[in-house]
């Protein structure tokens, strides 16, 4: 491996490293191929997952511009080389992929390919993808005239390595990806619960409120009044906790709007359902990893929820800024506060474990700051991606 730019174990093992720390799937192909592809210094390398239908669900690239991909036009289907790497154990390493028997050519806008290697990743019995690379570099004392030498054995030796590893971590994000989605069954659950219990009873209300008007209209108006102001009053916060419970019930669209805007329009859509004051305001961020974009996502919402829900703030302010390479999320009320310590001891907990489950899941950290009237400020912060 003496030739190869990133060669030698540190190499490999910031390969596997990187391939480790990611928890979303997407990040995790995204790292393979990447990895690959700067371990065995090819010029292009991908990883495609198959569905159940003779294509690809996911299909990675890397070396391939945006344009260039864009042009390519639709996902390949599992023929070919692609399908002799699913269907079969073993790796194919080829001196020109344009001669194999099994080529059926590229694209017109596909890249010119000619040396190859390409292997299953397989996890037991079950084959999770098809990872390939192709068009190996060479210093030019080694290469031929189109300025490549092929891949080698051991470049097949270390990309079944990295095959092997990549494997457990693409199994380990979907394992997490299942959980999350879980955890996301088990929140809906817990408001849809909390939205029956406070609409029911607000509803309830409403009802005894309007008959007891209905029996005061003719021989007691001014009673009848009042209690028609309340139905009033009865209606708009029954109103109120179905809004709230419609904002948490939606999915957030991280992945097309990104944590900036899903957060700015959460707050937005809060501070118009809310009596009082929500405001955001965001500097130096920019694009996190998937998770921890999530995770800070719901703790904003969790801190929301219980400053407008339970302190009696009259403001609310919401905060998200860049913090050395990572980025901090700050919630802070002016409601009355709390003792923290006391809240643990009662066993009554606001939302705080699951708080700081998320921060810990990604590598973050969260700080509770609240004493009884001088508000709170919930702080979480992650590291860089």
């Amino acid at each position: 491996m003496s030739h190869r730019p990133g060669s030698g174990l540190a190499a490999v093992s910031s390969a596997l490293l990187a391939m480790s720390r990611r928890l979303e799937v997407r990040d995790v192909l995204k790292t393979i191929v990447a990895s690959a592809r700067e371990l065995l210094d090819a010029e292009y390398a991908a990883l495609g997952v198959p569905d159940d239908h003779g294509g690809f669900a996911q299909f990675v690239v890397d070396g391939v511009s945006d344009e260039q991909w864009r042009a390519i036009g639709p996902l390949p289907r599992q023929h070919g080389i692609l399908a002799a790497m699913l269907h079969e154990e073993r790796t194919e390493r080829l001196a020109d992929v344009r001669r194999d028997p099994r080529f059926g050519g590229w694209p017109s806008a596909h890249p010119d390919m000619s040396d190859f290697l390409g292997l299953p990743v397989r996890d037991g019995d079950e084959t999770l993808a098809a990872l390939f690379l192709a068009n190996k570099r060479c210093p030019r004392a080694e290469s031929s005239r189109d300025g490549r030498c092929g891949f080698t054995e051991e470049d097949e030796e270390l990309l079944a390595i990295l095959a092997q590893h990549a494997a457990i971590a693409l199994t380990n994000a979907r394992l997490y990806e299942r959980s999350r989605e879980l955890t996301i069954a088990e929140e809906r659950s817990r408001l849809a619960h909390e939205l029956h219990d406070a609409v029911s009873q607000k509803l309830f209300s409403l009802r005894l409120t309007a008959q007891a008007a209905a029996a005061l209209v003719d021989r007691d108006p001014a009673r009848a009044k009042g209690e028609l102001q309340q139905v009033a009053a009865l209606a708009a916060e029954a109103a109120d906790e179905l809004r709230a419970a419609v904002v948490e019930l939606r999915p957030a669209a991280l992945d097309e709007d990104g944590l900036v805007h899903t957060l700015r329009n959460h707050v937005q859509v809060l501070d118009r359902a809310h009596s009082a004051e929500v405001t955001f305001g965001t500097s130096g961020i920019r694009a996190l990893p998937a998770a921890q974009e999530e995770a800070l996502l719901r703790v904003a919402q969790e801190a929301l929820h219980n400053a407008l829900r339970h302190s009696g703030a009259g403001r609310v302010e919401v905060a998200l800024a860049r913090r050395g390479q990572g980025a901090v999320l700050t919630v802070t009320d002016n409601g009355k506060g709390f003792e923290p310590r006391t809240v643990r001891r009662a066993g009554r907990h606001l939302g705080l474990v699951s708080m700081r489950d998320r921060a810990s899941g990604v590598g973050g950290r969260l700080r509770v700051k609240s004493a009884p009237g001088q508000g709170t400020t919930i702080e979480m912060e992650v590291p860089s991606g």
